[in-house]
């Protein structure tokens, strides 16, 4: 093709044309940066909210993990506390056989022989029998047992104060708490 005009002409037709390839190539590029823009946005929009997620996951795993902890501790501090009790009701409800024993060998005489001693902890009661060289030996083992305020209910069969010398007796009374 061929181009006829002056070439003041021409060079106004190239002025233009060049402004138009320059006004094009601005918009391509304000384009291009306005989209990079808005992809960088929307980039940055999708990892805040990525993070956000992952920061209330954190702690949803957090409050679960210290309800777990805090579950099994209050489980062993309900065991301990069950234990403690049982243990307490324990020593509470029993009585102590050593000083009871010590008791009951401190009221027998010297010259009285015990041959056996059975005592039922369920009811407390206590049933001894022996040898006793006399009547009074036994009287007095008699007296001791009722004079200490621990023992009640003393029963002597009056068989065991038939013989006046060498007597086999038996006897029980109950433990008083």
């Amino acid at each position: 093709m061929i181009n006829l005009l002056p070439p003041q002409y021409k060079q106004v037709l190239k002025k233009e044309e060049n402004f138009r390839l320059f006004l094009i190539l601005g918009l391509v590029v304000l384009t291009f940066f306005i989209s990079l823009a808005l992809i960088l946005f929307s980039v940055r929009i999708y990892v805040q909210a990525q993070a956000e997620s992952v920061k209330f996951l954190v702690e949803v795993e957090r409050a679960r993990l210290q309800s777990v902890q805090t579950a099994e501790l209050r489980e062993k501090i309900t065991r301990g506390s069950q234990n403690i009790s049982k243990l307490s009701s324990f020593y509470k409800n029993r009585s102590d056989s050593t000083e009871i024993l010590e008791t009951i060998f401190q009221t027998v005489p010297e010259q009285i022989s015990l041959t056996s001693l059975s005592w039922r902890k369920e009811t407390a009661v206590v049933a001894i029998s022996g040898f006793s060289p006399s009547r009074e030996v036994l009287f007095g083992l008699r007296n001791n047992l009722q004079a200490e305020s621990k023992f009640s209910e003393i029963n002597f069969p009056p068989q065991n104060f038939i013989k006046a010398q060498n007597i086999d007796f038996q006897a029980t009374f109950k433990v008083s708490p």
